[in-house]
Parts: structure tokens; C-alpha cells; sequence
């Protein structure tokens, strides 16, 4: 008897780290893959068929209030607004440790860190968890900034649009190139003060899904271990997101974002998150919520639900 075949629509952003860790469930057929190439799964994906929908974060963020994808990536800042539709995955955490989202601006400005609440930034995303921990560095919501795509917002800095930009994936890499400077690195700041990693963005799995969550998330496991064993396969895929970045510097990019964390969080990478939520909440910037639950893979065959 054949078994019935699930569709599953994959959100995550164009970028290397996510094309790596998600590059062995790519099913791209008849030369619709990324450079005009053909692509199977690398992994047996049980019952699930996998439709990859690339988007950026912020887009991401927005869809997960309607709840319309499957799985997806969104920032640990937009959890407590979907935390009734959606579980957090025990897999596919991107943690800043000891590094993350960064705040740079022009040298000649001579922008010091205390300044940043009087001035016009650059953000990626009202619901990005850069924009939740630059709120928290300040104490208050970020007082005057645009939104702008993330991957134009060193433009819009060295252009004079705003005094400063709010970098976040390959940018944190590239930003000397680009002649702009450091002014605050968020992630070494929450490393040094709160001894913890930054919880930037996870993967969550739609609650209505039930029983299936957990073979699921078993799916989303597999693709990532397969990636880190098939490291150079998983990097030529995913040079295909690299935005001019050359292969050495897209391998340090991805490193830092799909690696221990990203198979588990881990108690430590689970308390990071609950404490990151709970002095947004303490601070009035986010709802309650209440406990985190991490769907777990399920031990069992893929072929059946936990």
C-alpha cells in the first residue's frame, strides 16, 4: 500500500548558512535549481516532500503571523507572537556566540556606541532579533531608525540615508570592505554580560501538524547532520546564496551559523533563549510566551508519526 505523501513548504532566507543546512532536502527538478541545475534529496525524507520558499527574515517574520508555512526559519524575537501556531524545532538554531548582528557607520563620523539612541539606523526588520537586542542594549525601543532589506543597508549607510545600519548574515564578514566600521557588536556584548550566546533565529514547525512534528523534525535533523558530514557538497550548493562572497568566506560564514548549536540547543542554548525572551517581556517589548516548548526528533521510523 502506498503511502500518502505530505507536502512541506520550507521557509527560510537566501542565504549560504540556510541553502547549507537545508541544500540535502532540495528537490529541484527538470533544471530548476539554482544555476540551471537539477537536484534530488540527498536523505530519505520519509512521508514529506519538501518545497523550499526563500524569502527574507523579516518576510519570513510577517508570514508566520498568518501562519501560512509549514516550517519555517523566523527570529527568536517573533516567537512570542506565533508561539499559539507554531513549536520551536530542538534543531536549526543560528546562536551568535560571542559574535552577531553589529551596528557599523562611517569612520569619519567618529559614532560611539552611547550615541545610538540619537541617531537614524538602518534596521533588517522591526521583528528581527538584531532589532530586539539593539532595543535591549538601549534600554528602550530603537528611538529612530528605517527598515531597509538587509542586504542594502550598508548602501543605504554609505550613501548618508541613515547615520548608521544594523548588519546582520554575510555583512557582520564585509562591512570593512564596504568602508564602514564597528561601532557595537551586539553578540560579543550579550556574550560578555550575560555569559550566554546570542539567540538570533530558529526553525519552528506549525502546531496544527500534530503527530507529524516530531517524524518531521526527525527530517530536519537528518539534513542538517548530512550537510555537516558533506561539508564541501553542502558549501558548493550553497555558493549559489553567497551574494559575491568567494568560497573560503562563505565557508567561515556558514560555520558560524549551522554548527553544535544548530543540531541542538542544548540546555545552554535553551536557557539563552528563555533568558533573551525574558527581559524582552521584562522590558515590555514582547508578549509572555510562557513555557518553550522544542519539538524533540522523533526516535521513531520517518515513515510513522511519534
Amino acid at each position: 500500500m502506498t503511502q500518502s505523501r505530505m507536502t512541506i513548504r520550507l521557509g527560510h532566507s537566501p542565504d549560504p548558512d540556510d541553502a547549507f543546512m537545508w541544500y540535502p532536502l532540495a528537490d529541484m527538478p527538470a533544471g530548476s535549481g539554482p544555476g540551471g541545475r537539477t537536484f534530488c534529496p540527498c536523505i530519505d525524507t520519509g512521508p514529506f516532500d519538501f518545497v523550499h520558499v526563500l524569502e527574507d527574515i523579516q518576510t519570513l517574520n510577517e508570514r508566520s503571523n498568518r501562519g501560512e508555512l509549514e516550517v519555517t526559519a523566523l527570529s527568536i524575537h517573533q516567537y512570542p507572537f506565533v508561539a499559539d501556531r507554531y513549536a520551536m524545532t530542538s534543531c536549526g538554531s543560528s546562536m551568535g556566540d560571542g559574535y552577531g548582528p553589529m551596528v557599523v557607520a562611517p569612520p569619519g563620523q567618529r559614532l560611539q556606541a552611547e550615541d545610538l539612541g540619537s541617531v537614524r539606523i538602518a534596521v533588517p526588520g522591526e521583528q528581527t532579533s538584531a532589532f530586539l537586542a539593539l532595543s535591549l542594549y538601549l534600554g528602550q525601543p530603537v528611538p529612530v531608525y528605517e527598515v531597509v532589506p538587509f542586504d542594502q543597508i550598508m548602501a543605504a549607510v554609505t550613501a548618508g540615508r541613515c547615520d548608521a545600519g544594523l548588519i546582520i548574515h554575510e555583512g557582520q564578514l564585509t562591512y570593512r570592505e564596504a568602508g564602514l566600521e564597528s561601532v557595537l557588536d551586539l553578540g560579543r556584548w550579550w556574550g560578555e554580560t550575560r555569559d550566554l550566546p546570542l539567540p538570533l533565529g530558529g526553525n519552528a514547525i506549525r502546531r496544527d501538524l500534530g503527530e507529524m512534528m516530531q517524524p518531521l523534525c526527525r527530517v530536519l535533523l537528518a539534513s542538517i547532520e548530512y550537510a555537516l558530514e558533506h561539508r564541501d557538497e553542502a558549501v558548493d550548493f550553497a555558493m549559489h546564496y553567497a551574494r559575491d562572497m568567494g568560497r573560503d568566506l562563505a565557508d567561515r560564514f556558514v560555520g558560524m551559523y549551522v554548527n553544535r548549536w544548530t543540531i541542538d540547543y542544548g540546555q545552554r542554548g535553551r536557557d539563552a533563549v528563555r533568558g533573551f525572551l525574558q527581559e524582552a517581556v521584562a522590558a515590555g517589548l514582547v508578549p509572555d510566551p510562557g513555557p518553550i516548548d522544542f519539538v524533540l526528533p522523533s526516535p521513531a521510523s520517518l515513515a510513522e508519526p511519534a
